[in-house]
């Protein structure tokens, strides 16, 4: 079972329908909405601040999600995914968003809705990335602008694909494939 941890006074609130893996951990002031879905070893961490995470978010294996002490807050939107090894520093992530493996989005940066953050990227402090705009690098950068029909319909069939992963996990007899 998932650890959910209670600190400075706030539980976090999960969604319904939400499939928390055995060993993620989720703490303090998190509020998520529903059909989300946090998979192993990944670790939520709204101790030092809050940490909102809209509906259908998947949170991908090994991520870490954490805050400035008094200074910055992280919010997700819906729709958006999170690959496996990414670490999200108290940034905003706009809705239908696809955050790439081993990303790191740093404190008080955005990424617009539709957007695209290339695997390994690194995302520094303060960077706003618009709408339908793709970012790669090391630091990151400006790469191009994409289709928006094209990323969103990506971005909700991935976060659609692994909301169907997280069936896999809570209800055997669902259906393999929806």
């Amino acid at each position: 079972m998932a650890l959910i941890i209670p600190v400075r006074g706030f539980t976090p609130e999960i969604g319904e329908d939400t499939f928390l893996a055995e060993n993620a951990t989720v703490i303090g002031d998190v509020v998520m909405g529903s059909e989300c879905s946090v998979w192993f070893n990944t670790v939520i961490r709204g101790d030092v601040n809050s940490i909102r995470i809209g509906n259908r978010v998947n949170i991908q294996d090994g991520s870490v999600l954490h805050t400035l002490y008094k200074k910055s807050t992280i919010e997700i939107g819906n729709d958006v995914s999170i690959g496996h090894n990414v670490t999200i520093h108290g940034a905003k992530i706009h809705d239908y968003a696809l955050i790439g493996m081993g990303a790191v989005v740093m404190d008080d940066a955005e990424v617009g809705e539709n957007a695209l953050v290339a695997a390994g990227s690194v995302v520094l402090s303060r960077t706003k990335i618009g709408p339908n705009e793709l970012w790669g690098g090391a630091p990151a950068k400006f790469i191009k602008m994409v289709d928006p029909e094209t990323s969103r319909e990506l971005n909700t069939k991935i976060a659609r694909n692994y909301l169907m992963y997280s069936r896999w996990y809570t209800d055997p007899d669902a259906p393999a494939d929806f």
